[in-house]
C-alpha cells in the first residue's frame, strides 16, 4: 500500500470520527431495515449479505466464504479488540462490502457508490458509510479499519500518530493466549530505510506534529514509525498500559508523549531512540 493511499484513507478516518461523535445508538429494527434496504439494492443474486453488529458484510464470494470472513476476520479482530481495549461499539451501522476480485471491486464500487475506487486494496466512504474492499489483495487493510471506528467511540481525543500506529499494528495480527496481536509486516522495510537515511524524525516531534504533519509529511516513514513503536510496547507487555493511561491523562497529554516517557520509564528519549532504531533494524519478516 503506498502513501497516496494511506492519506486518502486518513481523510476517510476524519469523517468517520466525526460521524462516530455525532450518531446514535441503532434499535434491531433500524439494522434489519438497512439489511432489507442492503438487500433490495445488491448487484447481483451472488451477493450474501450477513450480520455482524455493528457491521453488515456483504460479499460475492461463495456463500460460506462471506460467512467465514464475518466470523474469522471480522467478529474475531473486534471481539479481541474489544476485550484488550473498547468497552463501547461503535453507534452507527457500518457496511462491510468485500468484492471477491479487482474486476467486481472496480465495477461494483463504480456502480453502488459513483465513483471509481482510488486504491486497488480498498477505503472508507464516510458517505455510505461503507468500509469497500477488494478482498483477494488480504485481509489486513479489514482489520486496519475495524480499528478506526473503535477508536472514534471509545477514545476520541486520539492524535493521528497512535490511531493509525495501533490501527496499524494490526494489519497482520494472530492471537497469543486469547489475545491479538501484531506481527511484523511489510511496512518494516521502509521503516529501516528511513532509518538507514537518517530521515527519521524523533518520537516527540511525532506525537506533538499536527494531524496534517502525520499525513502529509513522509507518510510511509510516519505510520511506520507509528506502528513499530506500538510494535515494541508490545513486545514489551506495555502496549495495553500505555492504551489504558493515555486515555486516561489526555487532557493533560493530549499528545501522549509525556504518557509515553512515563510508560517507558526513559529519561532520555533521543538515547532510547537510538536503541529502539536498533532495535528495528534487527526485526525480519518472517
Amino acid at each position: 500500500m503506498n502513501c497516496v493511499i494511506l492519506k486518502r484513507f486518513s481523510l476517510a478516518l476524519v469523517a468517520l470520527t466525526a460521524l462516530a461523535r455525532d450518531a446514535v445508538a441503532f434499535t434491531d429494527d433500524e439494522l434489519q431495515r438497512h439489511v432489507a434496504g442492503l438487500k433490495a439494492r445488491l448487484p447481483g443474486d451472488d451477493f450474501t449479505v450477513v450480520v455482524q453488529s455493528p457491521f453488515v458484510v456483504i460479499g460475492d464470494e461463495p456463500a460460506e466464504r462471506v460467512k467465514a470472513r464475518a466470523v474469522d476476520t471480522v467478529k474475531w479482530a473486534v471481539d479481541r479488540l474489544k476485550a484488550q481495549y473498547f468497552q463501547r461499539d461503535p453507534q452507527m451501522i457500518i457496511d462491510i462490502w468485500l468484492f471477491r476480485d479487482k474486476e467486481s471491486y472496480e465495477k461494483h464500487a463504480e456502480e453502488l457508490f459513483g465513483a471509481k475506487p482510488h486504491t486497488p486494496y480498498g477505503y472508507y466512504s464516510s458517505q455510505h458509510r461503507a468500509l469497500v474492499m477488494n478482498i483477494a489483495t488480504g485481509g489486513g487493510t479489514l482489520v486496519h479499519e475495524i480499528v478506526h471506528p473503535y477508536m472514534a467511540v471509545n477514545f476520541p481525543e486520539c492524535p493521528a500518530w497512535f490511531n493509525e500506529g495501533l490501527a496499524s499494528l494490526y494489519e497482520q495480527s494472530a492471537e497469543d493466549k486469547g489475545q491479538i496481536i501484531g506481527r511484523v509486516n511489510w511496512r518494516l522495510s521502509g521503516l529501516q530505510e528511513a532509518i538507514r537515511a537518517g530521515r527519521l524524525q524523533s518520537f516527540e516531534d511525532l506525537c506533538v506534529g499536527s494531524t496534517d504533519d502525520f499525513y502529509h509529511r513522509d507518510t510511509g516513514a510516519n505510520y511506520g514509525q507509528a506502528r513499530y513503536l506500538c510494535y515494541y510496547l508490545q513486545e514489551q507487555g506495555l502496549l495495553k498500559k500505555f492504551y489504558d493511561q493515555f486515555r486516561a491523562s489526555v487532557k493533560q497529554d493530549p499528545d501522549g508523549y509525556k504518557t509515553l516517557e512515563a510508560v517507558l520509564k526513559e529519561k532520555d528519549m533521543s538515547d532510547f531512540q537510538k536503541r529502539w532504531e536498533a532495535w528495528v533494524l534487527g526485526l525480519k519478516r518472517s
